[in-house]
């Protein structure tokens, strides 16, 4: 089973305090690229995987997708969600990525944001997701980037001769990591860029955009913080169509 970290409570009590959290999608600084890959939605069937408080469940029904059924394994999270949510074509039901099981050909799009990454066994997840779909429709996903999942020191480090970079431990070998995020012991699994891609294809997927995120020159002068997410970027964006 996936650890359930969101229902820990000081995990969800950081959680609830982020952007993303409070601003929902225009809180989160991928989203403007991550849209950039999405359908339009007028009449689609969605489903969303590891919906969070629904941000994007809510949002696909304003641009006019059909339905959305939209899972999370936390209690927590699937509680907020339904608290800000008043409509009867989104339904939100637990559930673990582990043991997804949907009908076949049931939906028009399936989308996860910085999910995957909890997730031991996505090769099962990816399988369902495929047959979930019907042909030809796009599956699209954000996760935290491999160079993050892998670092051997909680950031950047300066060497003798003042470089400043970022360490990584064993990246190469994909297995579960354990790190202090909000939280101590947060068990994320490591995978590299080969790896999900090599998931992706061996699935059945065809493979439409891969992008190693950091922020526009835009952001980064609203935000001059987050320059040093163009040294190591925190989230790959993907993009891939059932056959």
């Amino acid at each position: 089973m996936t650890q359930n970290i969101y229902d820990q409570e000081d995990f969800f009590a950081g959680y609830r305090r982020l952007p993303r959290s409070v601003d929902g999608l225009e809180g989160a600084a991928e989203w403007p690229a991550i849209r950039a890959l999405l359908p339009a939605m007028k009449g689609l069937r969605v489903l969303d995987l590891g919906c969070g408080f629904g941000w994007f469940a809510r949002w696909a029904r304003q641009e006019g997708a059909a339905s959305v059924l939209a899972i999370d394994v936390s209690a927590n999270m699937l509680k907020r969600a339904a608290e800000m949510t008043k409509d009867s074509a989104i339904t939100y039901a637990s559930g673990d990525m582990e043991t997804l099981d949907v009908p076949a050909a049931s939906f028009d799009l399936v989308y996860s944001s910085l999910a995957f990454h909890y997730i031991a066994n996505l090769k099962h997840t990816f399988a369902v997701i495929h047959r979930a779909l019907v042909p030809g429709a796009p599956f699209v996903f954000s996760v935290e980037h491999p160079l993050y999942t892998a670092p051997s020191t909680p950031g950047f480090v300066t060497t003798a001769d003042g470089r400043r970079v970022w360490p990584l431990d064993r990246y190469l070998d994909e297995s579960d990591r354990k790190t202090d995020w909000l939280a101590k012991g947060v068990i994320k699994r490591h995978r590299t860029v080969g790896g999900y891609v090599s998931l992706l294809l061996g699935t059945g997927f065809t493979l439409t955009h891969l992008e190693e995120w950091g922020p526009t020159a835009e952001q980064i002068a609203a935000r001059p913080d987050w320059a040093v997410e163009r040294d190591r970027p925190p989230f790959m964006l993907v993009a891939a169509r059932s056959s």
